[in-house]
């Protein structure tokens, strides 16, 4: 069979490996100038730069670790975040170091009679909202100082007007453990994420489509091909038909410095309202240091609303888009039955890079299934 694949991130080029090990042959197009999509990065004088934000593998699945270990060497990086609130620093995720800086308490009873005091202000209400669901796990005191502005400033709203569940999984840790993800297996791939879907797309059979954009030709590419793999935005797919779905967008700032060291940490969480920008990225941290001694290269991150033609990298996932995104999937199976919807965009879901590939293999799983 003849595939068109759109888009050259994880999915499609996952999708892409495991269709020509079945004897298919894939035409792949991408609309921007490079391949692998937002886990692109640069090498850029030795440091490799994560051009869409920071991107950190991790997974509880040691069949995913097996997997991607056969496309790159990963290193033994650990997420471990601080928070700067006005100057003041913070570890993260929230545990005894972050407790102790903030109250002063060394034991973890006193901060969980902290916590418990600080929460009584909800006067045992269920939590309908983020910031009561925030206050009902950590307090009044870190709510205020290290999730309120920086979660306004992501999702550009109140956080009294967004729902409880984006936060329901925040990790509090009453242990010394600055470890951001509980999972086993975590590391950043030596030499960058590109090489990974250079080796995916690695096969005679795949032919590789840059600035190219499916919605240039889009009803030339539905008649010529057996099977369509889209990966883009689908209320984009149909044309907004039945309403635009909410996503959030970024805008990426990057300066390089005369200097070996600018901030001591990959990623800087800045928390209060007043700082525009969600976070600082220093690239060379992710690989302990290395590249050029004499600079560094960091990263600014601006949260901004989504509009038609600018980037979308989060689906909003509240009730009243999940209703539509529903709508949607419906309507691709009357409509577009010989299209596959997949990826973050196209199943309207905030997907971990483990849970993309995972996704995408169980995608192909169902296709070539013998």
């Amino acid at each position: 069979m003849k595939y068109l694949i759109v888009g050259t991130g994880l999915f499609g080029s996952i999708f892409a490996n495991e269709a020509v090990k079945h004897g298919h042959q894939v035409q792949m197009i991408e609309r921007r100038n490079h391949i692998a999509g937002n886990v692109y990065t640069e090498n850029i004088d030795g440091i490799q730069v994560h051009k869409y934000g920071a991107h950190i593998f991790h997974t509880s699945q040691k069949k995913i670790w097996d997997y991607v270990q056969q496309f790159a060497e990963f290193n033994r990086y650990t997420n471990e975040p601080v928070a700067n609130y006005k100057g003041e620093i913070y570890n993260l995720p929230f545990n005894m170091n972050t407790f102790n800086k903030m109250w002063g308490v060394t034991t973890p009873e006193e901060a969980k009679a902290k916590i418990d005091e600080q929460r009584q202000v909800l006067q045992g209400k269920k939590p309908t909202n983020l910031e009561e669901q925030a206050i009902s796990l950590i307090g009044t005191d870190i709510y205020d100082k290290l999730v309120k502005g920086y979660t306004e400033k992501q999702w550009g709203q109140k956080a009294t007007e967004l729902p409880a569940f984006i936060i329901r999984r925040l990790p509090v840790r009453y242990i010394y453990d600055n470890n951001y993800f509980n999972d086993p297996y975590q590391g950043i791939p030596i030499g960058g994420y590109t090489q990974i879907v250079e080796k995916l797309l690695d096969d005679p059979k795949i032919e590789v489509q840059i600035n190219t954009d499916f919605f240039d030709n889009k009803e030339h590419y539905l008649k010529d091909y057996d099977r369509v793999v889209y990966t883009g935005m689908i209320d984009q797919f149909f044309d907004y038909r039945l309403g635009t779905l909410a996503y959030r967008s970024l805008r990426f700032e990057e300066e390089t410095l005369d200097m070996d060291n600018y901030q001591g940490n990959a990623v800087v969480n800045y928390t209060d309202a007043e700082t525009p920008f969600t976070r600082i990225i220093e690239h060379k941290h992710f690989e302990f240091g290395r590249g050029n001694k004499h600079q560094t290269i960091i990263t600014r991150e601006y949260p901004q609303d989504w509009v038609k033609g600018a980037e979308p990298y989060y689906p909003v996932n509240n009730q009243e888009n999940d209703t539509l995104f529903k709508q949607y999937r419906d309507l691709a199976e009357t409509e577009a039955p010989n299209v596959l919807f997949g990826g973050r965009l196209g199943q309207y879901k905030y997907f971990n890079m483990d849970q993309v590939i995972l996704s995408a293999l169980q995608a192909a799983g169902r296709e070539f299934k013998a």
